[in-house]
């Protein structure tokens, strides 16, 4: 260890000299070169090249200097992000680089999402930023539905009652416009300040990016974290940042904001699928264009012309804009299926609405071109899952609980229930489930490191069972 150090060293002394003695002028960057190239986490086939530029980059950090002067409370060099994203997600990379940009500090959690308690309460962060699938995942932090249902279970029915009564209470008072620091302070105080004290006790910011974050937990987030709750739309393309949310607009909740500073956005018309811009429902592609888009894909011109025509990024995923022009992402094109009888169907849109039933762990919902029925497999949640089944009586592991017909029977009554209360057409219940113990991300190649869902990867390990449910279905039918 020692000789590596002085060998360092030496090299390090070597290296000064030489440029002591050969000094030459400072040649900074120019706008159009190249910053860095971005690999997509490539849900839909191999991972894309995206060529980001200084202009680009800077664009982007300017944006967001410019987005953080509403807050009242500015960002300064005492603030302090927890990364738990990978270091090659586009909005983990930029909000890296914008704290250095402000000085502040950025830390690590040490790798394990069910402990990363630990390091909130060790960092006291002030700034959050995640996917969806990571804050549906932070029970033990209590930031979202399932895991506040947790806790007031062990809550006796009397502080169960004065929780609800304050967290409706607060609601009320946030939907007539009233910012979340003054809706109800006495609220905040008896309940909501232990949430935020689980997350470490100085967090005043999250923001949700990479996927359309569930409408529950970004209510709850809002309600409860004692913190301004974003939303925002991006791409590795447009340096994460399409469009983004504003603090205390609770009619915002379930949408992506606005178009971000510096960029424009428009929807291109998708015939096919019924999507039109000028319809009683302005729904289409949404395409992007502005300082903070790519230069290109790199080594792929001909993709770079198919995605960037007309100065417009086009950006594959089909969104709604109202009139104000707050956009709703409705579902990637390529996760739109239509089904036999005509009707397109979001899965992914889906996925998130299933989500919520308090056995379900992850669900990934299929649905056929041949076929008039959707399927989905289901991975139930595992404590939920065991509680249920010492109250009937059984004694399995959990691998052989959900080889259980009544087990698929309770999830199949919850999926029902949920898609009633959510008012989804008939075509958009699930008729037959698979259940799988083991989560999708721990199984080789379901899931990218942003912990989206690989479809083609899915179908190919899961196409044999799901054949045969269609063969049972059809037989049903018949």
């Amino acid at each position: 260890m020692y000789r590596q150090a002085e060998f360092i060293k030496s090299v390090s002394d070597s290296i000064y000299l030489f440029g002591k003695e050969n000094p030459s002028d400072l040649l900074p960057p120019q706008p159009f070169n190249i910053c860095t190239i971005m690999y997509t986490s490539g849900t839909s086939g191999n991972p894309k090249g995206v060529i980001l530029t200084h202009e680009n980059i800077s664009t982007c950090i300017r944006g967001v200097d410019i987005f953080m002067e509403q807050f009242e409370d500015k960002m300064t060099a005492n603030d302090v992000y927890i990364s738990f994203l990978p270091l090659a997600h586009i909005l983990d990379r930029m909000i890296e680089e914008y704290f250095f940009h402000k000085g502040a500090s950025v830390g690590y959690y040490h790798g394990d999402i069910s402990e990363i308690q630990d390091d909130l309460m060790e960092l006291k962060p002030t700034f959050l930023a995640g996917v969806p699938r990571v804050f549906e995942r932070l029970e033990n932090a209590v930031v979202c539905p399932a895991g506040v249902l947790k806790a007031l279970e062990e809550l006796n029915p009397v502080r169960r009652k004065i929780f609800g009564m304050l967290y409706n209470y607060k609601l009320n008072w946030m939907k007539r416009g009233y910012k979340q620091k003054h809706a109800s302070p006495i609220a905040d105080l008896l309940a909501f300040r232990k949430v935020k004290a689980r997350l470490g006790g100085r967090i005043r910011l999250i923001v949700s990016g990479g996927a359309p974050l569930g409408s529950e937990v970004e209510e709850f987030l809002r309600v409860t974290s004692c913190a301004f709750v974003l939303q925002g739309y991006g791409l590795t393309e447009t340096c994460g940042l399409a469009s983004l949310g504003f603090p205390d607009e609770m009619c915002l909740i379930g949408t992506v904001g606005s178009a971000f500073v510096y960029n424009e956005i428009r929807l291109e018309e998708v015939p096919e699928m019924g999507y039109y811009p000028l319809g009683d429902r302005p729904c289409g592609e949404i395409c992007v264009r502005g300082k903070m888009a790519f230069a290109g894909y790199y080594k792929n011109p001909e993709l770079t012309r198919e995605t960037i025509r007309d100065g417009w990024f086009h950006t594959g995923d089909i969104g709604e804009m109202s009139e104000n022009g707050v956009i709703t992402i409705i579902d990637r094109k390529k996760n739109l299926i239509k089904l036999s009888q005509g009707e397109y169907v979001a899965v992914e849109y889906l996925e998130k609405v299933y989500c919520v039933s308090p056995t379900i762990e992850d669900i990934w919902v299929y649905g056929d071109s041949f076929k008039s029925m959707l399927i989905a497999v289901v991975v139930p949640h595992e404590e939920n899952t065991v509680k249920w089944a010492r109250q009937k009586g059984y004694q399995d592991s959990f691998s052989g609980l959900c080889s259980l017909n009544q087990l698929q029977d309770l999830i199949l009554q919850e999926l029902r229930s949920t898609a009633e209360r959510n008012k989804l057409r008939g075509f958009e219940h699930i008729k037959a489930i698979i259940l799988e113990p083991q989560p999708f991300e721990l199984q080789a190649d379901l899931m990218t490191p942003t912990l989206k869902k690989k479809r083609d990867q899915l179908l190919k390990r899961y196409k044999g069972e799901i054949e045969g449910l269609y063969e049972k279905l059809s037989g049903v039918k018949r």
